[in-house]
């Protein structure tokens, strides 16, 4: 009788052992998961933008809030004015700029305390199926090194997708992540 209680005790004790542990890994799957998303929570975001007639603005302030994140206009040295922006003119500043794959316009200022982010949603509008030239000059006045690079567009009937896919190329030691269409 004594030897099938002891027997008794241990199988007991074996299965609360064994309930206790699974309950440890319950607990620690929900730890992981809260840590991974106040980790998320935690990073910090910029929103970077170009835009030159308000609709990418008003896209990149949409974000912001999405993402409680900050806001950094990409502002050219040199306002771009109606008559810059006439794509159907083969003399425009812009169209001139969209034509030479070197052309960096110049920008007003830096981005001072870029290094303080995370991630930096870099938006604009699709010029000739891609991002304004103003953009690379953007890109290559900061180091964007360990950040993740995610791209935001608005077009009146282009996608993204070419935009991001010719940024992720130009600039392949950078970490690319999502890409959204704006509209």
């Amino acid at each position: 009788m004594k030897k099938a209680l002891i027997i008794l005790a241990a199988v007991l004790g074996f299965s609360l052992s064994a309930c206790s542990q699974g309950n440890n890994k319950k607990e620690t799957k929900a730890t992981t998961q809260t840590t991974e998303k106040q980790e998320e929570k935690e990073m910090k975001t910029l929103i970077v933008y170009f835009s030159a007639t308000g609709t990418t603005k008003a896209a990149a302030q949409k974000l912001a809030k999405e993402f409680n994140a900050d806001l950094y206009e990409i502002i050219p040295e040199q306002p771009y004015t109606a008559a810059d922006l006439d794509w159907r003119d083969k003399t425009s500043r812009s169209t001139i700029e969209m034509n030479d794959k070197t052309s960096r316009p110049a920008i007003n200022g830096r981005c001072e305390n870029i290094a303080d982010y995370d991630v930096v949603w870099i938006g604009f509008p699709v010029w000739w199926y891609t991002a304004p030239t103003i953009v690379n000059t953007f890109i290559e006045a900061h180091d964007l090194s360990g950040k993740t690079l995610n791209v935001f567009a608005t077009s009146g009937g282009s996608d993204v997708k070419d935009s991001y896919n010719d940024l992720k190329k130009a600039y392949p030691q950078y970490t690319w992540g999502e890409k959204r269409l704006m509209n």
